[in-house]
């Protein structure tokens, strides 16, 4: 028999038998009771086990609870946070582009302003210019008349010096030669008057050229007192160049007469300042006067 056929003959069999046979009947009572109990202590662990995954899940369930408001009050917070950072920081861009407008309208209120003034200082250049334009004009214009008013007076006397240089030109051929010669003269005589000397005229011809620098004549003036040698130079005027003159005169009658002159003088009332200059580096005594000669 199988485990089949026996449930079937149990379940066939067993209401007559707990209802006959009181003692099977006990038997099976504590059977069951037995297993009752047994199946009671296993529920009542099973409700333990349960209860006890219920109270975990509860306590987990309450952390994660305990753990989402947490979770929530921190990202709040770090929200207010950043709030209140992009809060600063919209304030911040908002006052840089305050700043940056009123930068903007400073510098454009500068720009206007620098515009005005180069402008206005354009506009006082370009007044300069002309007025300076009108004034060059008028100065050229002013200039152009005087020079006109210069040239025809230059040449009206020009045209009168011309008329006053051929009178004196002929003027002078006629007295240079003789007014040169009486000044000598005359002072060849106040010299012999004031001093007792005599006043000897020598003219010696030159044939080395030592004086002019060709052969020509030598004409001095000598004055000898007892034993002294003056060689002079009488003169209405006396340049530079006529000093130099003298100086060699002087040496070329030293070296031919192999006497040494005790003294040279020049007398004249018109004596060069560039000849009265070089006058004693040559030796020579100016005079302006004859009577102005110190003692022969």
């Amino acid at each position: 028999m199988n485990a089949e056929s026996l449930k079937e003959a149990v379940r066939r069999e067993l209401p007559a038998l707990l209802r006959e046979d009181p003692e099977f009947r006990a038997y099976v009572q504590e059977l069951v009771r037995q297993e009752s109990m047994s199946r009671g202590e296993t529920e009542s662990r099973f409700d333990r086990v349960l209860a006890e995954l219920q109270r975990d899940r509860e306590a987990q369930t309450r952390k994660w609870e305990e753990q989402r408001l947490k979770d929530e009050r921190d990202w709040a917070e770090q929200k207010r946070k950043w709030d209140e950072q992009d809060r600063k920081w919209e304030e911040q861009r908002a006052e840089r582009d305050r700043d940056r407008e009123e930068q903007n309208r400073k510098w454009e209120e500068q720009r206007a302003e620098r515009e005005r003034d180069r402008e206005e200082q354009n506009r006082k250049w370009e007044e300069q210019r002309a007025e300076r334009e009108s004034d060059r004009e008028e100065q050229n214009r002013k200039w152009e008349e005087s020079q006109k008013h210069f040239d025809r007076v230059h040449e009206e006397i020009m045209a009168q010096a011309k008329r006053f240089d051929r009178g004196i030109g002929a003027l002078g051929a006629r007295w240079g030669i003789q007014s040169e010669s009486a000044f000598r003269n005359a002072l060849a005589g106040i010299l012999e008057e004031s001093f007792g000397v005599e006043v000897i005229n020598v003219n010696e011809f030159d044939d080395e050229g030592t004086v002019f620098g060709r052969p020509d004549q030598v004409e001095l003036d000598i004055i000898i007192k007892n034993g002294l040698l003056l060689i002079c130079e009488l003169k209405s005027s006396m340049s530079k160049p006529d000093m130099y003159t003298f100086e060699r005169k002087a040496r070329f009658y030293e070296r031919r007469h192999q006497r040494k002159a005790n003294r040279l003088l020049v007398i004249s009332p018109m004596i060069d300042d560039k000849a009265r200059a070089i006058a004693p580096t040559l030796g020579i005594e100016t005079y302006s006067d004859s009577t102005d000669v110190e003692a022969i």
